[in-house]
């Protein structure tokens, strides 16, 4: 088959309809679960991250693509039954649709090689523990790990925790449920209000009819994830359609083949890409994308860095893990989307105490346009009335501060 050429522009914005993100937002009435239910069923899969200095990283792919919502929506969309949305290891920590849960099973089965050291090493290092612990999901769930921690505790089973280390100061019994997590043994009945994952059986958080369902061979579930990715993407290379639910080897290759062979995938060449590049059949071209957002560093639009650059020319990196002084542009920033370019990039923070959204930096990117300032600003006065605070302060340094400032003195925002 002979491949569909592209100009870039022409991949720029087949890759932002596919994420939902070519156009202007609609105006009109608030956002329902009806419109969250189309973001879930474009994308695919909403990364979880515990960083909340603007907002949880689930929340804001949302945002986005709606503009202002009820984020009590994604809560009863994860946390009451029928649920649309569970919590597995896809892309990383992630909330997908159950019908996607269940195609990751082979994952799940796999831990030794699929999870990391710490996790796989449980049953060795604490089988005792994992019968124990999952004796008390059964028996008490939907439970926190704390709470087990502290049931364990109180019992004299465990060890009391050691407050004083930093990072990943896991107890013994998060470890387990971690490992249990994985596994698929217990999963997550939702989030308490400190974001703590609530822990309970499969068969008491899956619709029935999923769990009806019976598991597909790990090919065919391969290549059903390799579609959601590559629909997800409207167009890419097979490293990073496949880097959307973490998939290698050659199992992945072979899902990835079959489908160009069965014309689900079509081969096509990018102007100035030299890899091989894939279309979804059903990828929309639109002749124009005339949309701005916002994109979270956790946004799938800009999952695969590689592919971030070669279609918009932005180099982004997560400075979150280092440290201050060698950060470029900040701690939690945040590119921003105008029509089909990234234009800006700004850091930014919830200052809840204050009332105030701050831009603690703001970079313009080289196609940044005369209109950038003003559009940037209209973007973050909505960010901000949607945090519920009252206003946006710019705060610190960057080429696009002084002009963003100006747009936005004086404003106070009706949350």
């Amino acid at each position: 088959m002979k491949p569909i050429s592209l100009s870039l522009s022409q991949a720029r914005r087949a890759a932002l309809a596919a994420q939902g993100l070519h156009r202007a937002r609609r105006p009109g009435p608030p956002v329902t679960m009806r419109h969250v239910q189309g973001v879930i069923d474009r994308i695919g899969l909403l990364q979880i991250d515990s960083v909340n200095v603007l907002a949880r990283a689930h929340l804001l792919p949302v945002f986005s693509r709606l503009g202002p919502y009820d984020t009590a929506l994604l809560d009863r969309a994860s946390g009451r039954a029928p649920r649309r949305l569970v919590e597995t290891w896809a892309h990383v920590a992630s909330f997908v649709p159950p019908e996607t849960y269940q195609l990751l099973e082979w994952r799940r089965r796999r831990y030794l090689t699929e999870a990391w050291g710490t996790i796989a090493d449980v049953p060795l290092a604490h089988s005792a523990e994992v019968a124990e612990v999952r004796q008390i999901v059964a028996e008490k769930g939907p439970v926190t790990a704390s709470a087990i921690h502290a049931l364990l505790e109180a019992e004299g089973r465990t060890a009391p925790r050691n407050k004083v280390e930093w990072g990943w100061n896991w107890t013994v019994s998060k470890r387990v449920l971690e490992f249990l997590f994985f596994t698929g043994e217990v999963t997550s009945a939702g989030r308490n209000a400190a974001f703590e994952r609530l822990y309970d059986l499969p068969e008491r958080v899956l619709p029935p009819h999923v769990l009806a369902a019976p598991l597909l061979p790990e090919d065919q579930a391969l290549r059903h994830l390799a579609e959601i990715g590559a629909r997800a993407h409207g167009i890419g290379t097979a490293r990073c359609i496949k880097d959307y639910f973490r998939l290698r080897g050659p199992a992945a290759d072979r899902a990835l083949a079959e489908l160009v062979e069965d014309g689900v995938l079509v081969p096509a060449t990018v102007a100035g890409w030299d890899e091989r590049t894939l279309l979804h059949k059903d990828a929309r071209l639109p002749r124009r994308a005339d949309g701005q957002a916002l994109l979270a560093p956790f946004d799938p639009l800009v999952f695969e860095r590689t592919r971030l650059e070669r279609l918009f020319g932005t180099v982004y990196r997560i400075e979150i893990y280092v440290p201050a002084p060698k950060r470029v542009h900040g701690y939690y920033v945040l590119p921003f989307l105008e029509d089909e370019r990234i234009t800006a990039r700004v850091d930014l923070k919830a200052d809840r105490q204050a009332g105030v959204l701050r831009v603690q930096s703001a970079h313009a990117e080289p196609f940044a346009t005369a209109a950038t300032p003003a559009r940037l600003a209209a973007e973050l006065r909505l960010m901000a009335g949607w945090l519920g605070l009252r206003g946006v302060e710019v705060a610190g340094p960057g080429g696009l501060a002084p002009a963003l400032a100006v747009e936005l003195v004086g404003e106070e925002i009706s949350a």
